[in-house]
């Protein structure tokens, strides 16, 4: 039998290297830029062209390459950064697998022209698909030149996959940030199609960090310093009352390379324990220097993923580092219980008032709110002989709602006659959580709702108790709205008499520019004022009591979240984002006759049983399950 294992060619096994190292044109400006960074550049400047899929370019003032050295850096595993295996236990260069270059010459057009200090000439060299087409002596500023076009013109495939030119000029831009706020002292430049988004330069890290997001954010920011034997811990945490549900900034690095770290994360939100809102973040750029023994980069092809050998010690550093700083600048709350040298407190005789002033009499030290044989029913109460309170003028005015309880009968008044909704006439091929026939569930014409805890609605249905949450219902009934609004391009604008900013960071910006007409046919009017910040001139005509700046940002980091990539998805993400924010909230006291209005809107929408999350909105408890409740 013949043999059947053959080794593959090269361009072949660059092109499979290369799908775990460049995965999108961000991937190309990763490697390009932290190559600059690593031979001692002191400016970069980035250009790309369609968001990278035309063409990137990489300027850098660094040491520069010779000829010889130009032609085998595209070639696999070739590198200036190690010698031998124990040289990964000692890295302080982001690259070092030797993978980059060739993996994107494999896929794309290259060309360097690059020149050594000191040397006249420089070198140019173009290689297309991993194969070298010309290599040439040409005269060019010190440093090197990296032009990289037609990324994965040879891969179809994979170009096919590419997002639109916003999501991934959005994932340029946040590659590029990454790099930038770990290298302050080096300045940078980024221009898209011509236009330059950012200018960097060379500064120190808070005034980076202001650069790449904006002056407001210095003043939520706290400084973070601590040194130890085993890490040194120095950045910045931002002051619990900044936390927001959505787009809190939020950055670890480790020897001045960018990480992922969700053990980390939670030593950070573990410290703003009780600080801040359940499911809110708070931002913080954290620098970590370890040294390079005690860490692995090599676990992962974007070498995000890094794992330290004193990962435990080093979170217990973190979590009272941070815990620290909250403490120094007093962003913890302090509770003092101690009550000597305080004032006589007034205590209210309530057995002799009669409206108006309250009267002031001395404090009884022998009272106890909280001994229960001093409760006693207020018809009972006297005080040294003194008047009964009289309790009802506290009442005065105070409406009896009308039980839906007959007293006198000792019974609920009989079923009356029930409604189908509009939703339902028809059957639907919604899934249910009731196995119930539809009609099942309509609500009893004109019945008596009752609120429970102010978030749960009950309300009586031919087979049961159905228990509706008020918030997801409302959601459930302005998703369509607003929905219909984007679709049909009827959203009303109401002019702002003072308009307000808002501000997004570069690697925003596109996603703002890819959603405004969405934006707009909602009823927003936005303009461009340069830098990221745009006005706010109109909101929609229905929202008011809401932060329209706070509304813009949640959809704009909706949208980044989701990586929404066709029109229809961007349209319910935002339709979403408005319900949630206008819809009543759990707490709101509702009115029976709101309650009404509520559950008729409900079950006159497509899918009531379910928001457009997913979320649960009711749920029954049919009779048979009432029943068993007092077998």
């Amino acid at each position: 039998m013949s043999d059947i294992i053959r080794l593959l060619p090269d361009s072949v096994a660059n092109q499979i290297a290369a799908g775990e190292v460049i995965q999108r044109p961000a991937s190309v400006i990763k490697e390009l830029v932290e190559n600059a960074i690593d031979a001692g550049a002191t400016h970069i400047d980035v250009s790309v062209t369609d968001a990278g899929k035309t063409c990137i370019q990489v300027i850098d003032n660094g040491k520069g390459m010779s000829e010889t050295d130009a032609r085998l850096a595209f070639e696999r595993h070739a590198t200036s950064k190690i010698r031998e295996a124990s040289d990964l236990f000692a890295l302080r260069t982001m690259g070092f697998r030797g993978e980059a270059l060739a993996s994107i010459a494999a896929v794309a057009e290259v060309e360097l022209r690059t020149r050594q200090h000191g040397e006249e000439l420089g070198t140019s060299i173009i290689i297309s698909g991993s194969k070298v087409e010309k290599q040439e002596p040409v005269a060019c500023p010190e440093g090197s030149n990296f032009i990289v076009r037609n990324l994965f013109f040879n891969v179809p495939a994979r170009r096919k996959f590419l997002k639109s030119n916003q999501t991934e000029l959005s994932n340029i831009i946040s590659e590029f940030e990454r790099i930038a706020l770990v290298n302050p002292d080096v300045s940078f430049t980024f221009h898209h199609n011509g236009t330059e988004i950012l200018n960097l330069p060379s500064i120190q890290l808070r005034q980076r960090i202001m650069g790449v997001f904006g002056k407001k954010l210095n003043q939520e920011l706290l400084s973070l310093d601590i040194d130890t034997t085993m890490v040194n811990i120095n950045g910045f945490i931002g002051k619990p009352e900044t936390a927001r549900k959505k787009g809190a900034r939020q950055f670890f690095f480790v020897n001045g390379r960018y990480m992922r770290h969700p053990y980390f994360h939670k030593a950070v939100a573990d410290a703003y324990e009780h600080l801040v809102p359940i499911g809110e973040q708070v931002s913080y750029f954290i620098y970590f220097d370890v040294n390079p023994a005690n860490i692995d980069v090599n676990i992962h092809p974007t070498k995000t993923e890094i794992k330290f050998e004193n990962e435990q010690a080093i979170w217990q550093i973190l979590s009272a580092a941070v815990k620290e700083t909250l403490g120094r600048f007093n962003a913890v709350p302090s509770i003092d219980f101690d009550t000597e040298g305080m004032p006589e407190i007034p205590a209210i005789d309530m057995g002799n008032y009669s409206g108006g002033e309250l009267p002031a009499t001395s404090y009884d030290p022998s009272y106890n709110p909280f001994n229960q044989s001093s409760i006693v029913p207020p018809s009972s109460y006297s005080s040294a002989g003194k008047k009964k309170t009289e309790w009802e003028p506290f009442y005065q005015g105070l409406e009896k709602k009308t039980s839906y309880y007959n007293e006198a009968a000792d019974v609920f008044p009989e079923e009356e006659s029930f409604v189908d909704s509009p939703s339902h006439a028809g059957g639907t091929d919604e899934p249910t959580i009731y196995h119930e026939h539809p009609d099942a569930l309509v609500a009893e014409k004109s019945a008596q709702h009752y609120q429970y805890k102010g978030t749960y609605i009950l309300t009586s249905v031919k087979s049961g108790l159905m228990i509706i949450d008020q918030h997801r219902a409302h959601v459930r009934i302005l998703y369509d709205k607003y929905m219909e609004q984007i679709q049909k391009h009827v959203g009303l604008s109401q002019r702002m008499l003072f308009p307000d900013m808002v501000h997004f960071s570069p690697s925003e910006v596109p996603v703002v520019e890819e959603i405004m007409d969405d934006l707009v046919s909602l009823g927003f009017d936005l303009s461009s004022l340069g830098g990221g910040t745009y006005s706010i001139n109109g909101v929609p005509a229905d929202i008011e009591g809401l932060n329209p700046e706070t509304l813009i940002t949640n959809i704009v980091h909706s949208a980044i979240e989701k990586g929404c990539k066709v029109k229809e998805e961007v349209q319910s993400l935002i339709a979403l984002s408005m319900a949630r924010a206008s819809a009543i909230v759990a707490g709101q006291i509702l009115s029976n006759d709101e309650m009404n209005a509520l559950v008729d809107g409900l079950f006159s929408v497509s899918a009531p049983n379910y928001t457009p999350d997913g979320k649960t909105v009711l749920a029954l408890m049919n009779d048979d399950d009432i029943e068993k409740l007092f077998r």
